[in-house]
């Protein structure tokens, strides 16, 4: 038995929330509740182990590396920063999710092939040994593709009994929609394929595809510490709900509105758009995320 969730899968066509202009941005939407469901939370620290299945450039791995490692508290990110935004999760529970970088296997000759069914991501999951305090992330490349990827999702979270084992072990997936529906996977850092054809913004990091994983990344992370077992807080169906980051999809800074992601800060060499500091001077673009403290969508900017 295994549960996945298309939370990530932020596109232009989804429902969009307005935002106010404001350092804590709220909605204007008070009927959006997401409700706790009286299930397990994921609340202490956790090792977030990875596999790299496929070919990553060692540029790309660190992109992804450093905004996990971006989201403990650390002296060295000026803010807004990525740990001021996983904060956020804080407020679903007691205390915080620290997530500490494990180990990581490079899976670049494919070894399950490059086209993936659902129970081939939980397969390359448990080859990290997962257990209660460890989460382990798949992350695919441009050229292998996933069942649903693109067509219903960017990313997903879930959890699985590993062999031998009672308890449940979470993971995560995403992938890099580079060559393959950057139009909707990678908004709003290319065209997207439909709505309003507002100019896409400029990737914070250089790597539209990559910086498109981070947002899909963020998002699914926090549905996974928010409802790692599909009873914890959500709104809608199990089977389909809307979570901590999908709940809010399309807003990433005040004033969003279908087509516009809302107010970004601006990197001056680059021209790129971010909302968040990370460590070793990375600027990450990131979701907002429904704060339960105000029953309303937060972003940093």
């Amino acid at each position: 038995m295994w549960y996945s969730s298309a939370s990530a899968f932020v596109c232009l066509f989804s429902i969009f929330i307005l935002v106010l202009p404001a350092r804590a941005v709220r909605t204007e939407e008070q009927s959006l509740v997401l409700k706790y469901h009286n299930g397990l939370l994921l609340e202490s620290d956790f090792t977030f182990n990875i596999v790299w299945y496929g070919k990553f450039t060692p540029s790309q791995r660190a992109i992804l590396i450093d905004f996990v490692q971006s989201l403990n508290p650390t002296k060295s990110s000026s803010l807004p920063s990525v740990a001021s935004w996983w904060k956020i999760t804080y407020n679903y529970k007691n205390g915080p999710s620290n997530i500490h970088l494990g180990k990581q296997i490079l899976d670049e000759n494919c070894s399950l092939g490059k086209s993936l069914k659902s129970r081939d991501i939980i397969n390359l999951a448990q080859k990290q040994l997962p257990g209660r305090n460890v989460i382990s992330a798949v992350f695919t490349a441009k050229d292998v593709g996933v069942e649903g990827f693109c067509m219903s999702r960017c990313g997903t979270h879930g959890s699985a009994r590993a062999m031998n084992q009672t308890a449940r072990f979470a993971y995560v997936w995403v992938g890099n929609s580079e060559t393959q529906c950057p139009g909707q996977c990678a908004w709003p850092f290319h065209q997207p394929i439909y709505g309003p054809q507002t100019p896409p913004l400029v990737a914070p990091n250089g790597d539209v595809g990559v910086d498109g994983m981070v947002i899909n990344l963020a998002t699914v992370l926090a549905g996974t510490v928010t409802n790692p077992f599909n009873n914890g807080y959500f709104q809608g169906r199990p089977e389909a709900p809307l979570e901590a980051v999908s709940a809010c999809p399309g807003v990433f800074g005040g004033g969003a509105y279908p087509g516009y992601p809302g107010k970004t800060l601006r990197d001056g060499p680059t021209l790129s758009s971010y909302n968040a500091h990370g460590v070793n001077g990375r600027k990450y673009l990131l979701p907002a995320m429904w704060d339960p403290t105000t029953s309303a969508c937060s972003t940093l900017v």
